[in-house]
């Protein structure tokens, strides 16, 4: 691994403990709560209290929308599709050589660094959005404990907001051609 991607991995490291910490100190310092319910209980909370299920979509939507804008523009999009087109050639290769042990070998490394170039590409988007994400998390956690409205009559907000946020992202990638 050369130094520049084991750096890369070391700030998304420290981002990823910062975000878990934010997420389990939630309730252990209030500021970071007060806060966060200062912002979104008069924007966000207003949309959900108007229509649970359209206002979670709505926002949920536009997480995805931000989320999806910064893969595009924050990775080299050109090399993600050059190395996800080389991956589907050497899975082909693999289904070809089953019986050749060491042919087989050789390709799953090759894979493997393949997957290794492409994930710190792909990470980078996320030291952006992972704690907004963690305190959006948090947040909707609270404001549907408080009101617990199923969305669509009977699912929890949580596969609620995961089902739109992979129809949303299928979407949006598509439209934004990310790869």
């Amino acid at each position: 691994m050369s130094e520049k991607t084991s750096s890369g991995f070391g700030i998304m490291f420290v981002i990823m403990l910062l975000s878990l910490g934010v997420a389990f100190l939630w309730g252990d310092i209030p500021v970071i709560k007060v806060v966060v319910h200062a912002i979104l209980d008069p924007s966000v909370g207003i949309l959900l209290n108007w229509n649970a299920t359209l206002g979670l979509l709505l926002v949920t939507a536009i997480i995805t929308l931000i989320t999806t804008i910064l893969q595009k523009y924050l990775t080299d999009q050109d090399l993600l599709k050059a190395i996800k087109e080389e991956q589907k050639i050497v899975q082909q290769e693999m289904k070809l050589v089953k019986g050749n042990q060491e042919k087989s070998m050789d390709l799953s490394k090759k894979s493997m660094e393949l997957t290794m170039k492409a994930m710190p590409m792909t990470m980078r988007p996320a030291m952006y959005t992972i704690i907004p994400f963690v305190l959006f998390l948090r947040w909707f956690n609270d404001y549907f404990t408080v009101n617990p409205v199923p969305i669509l009559g009977f699912m929890s907000w949580f596969w609620a907001y995961l089902i739109f946020s992979i129809i949303c992202s299928s979407i949006f990638r598509k439209i934004l051609k990310v790869h």
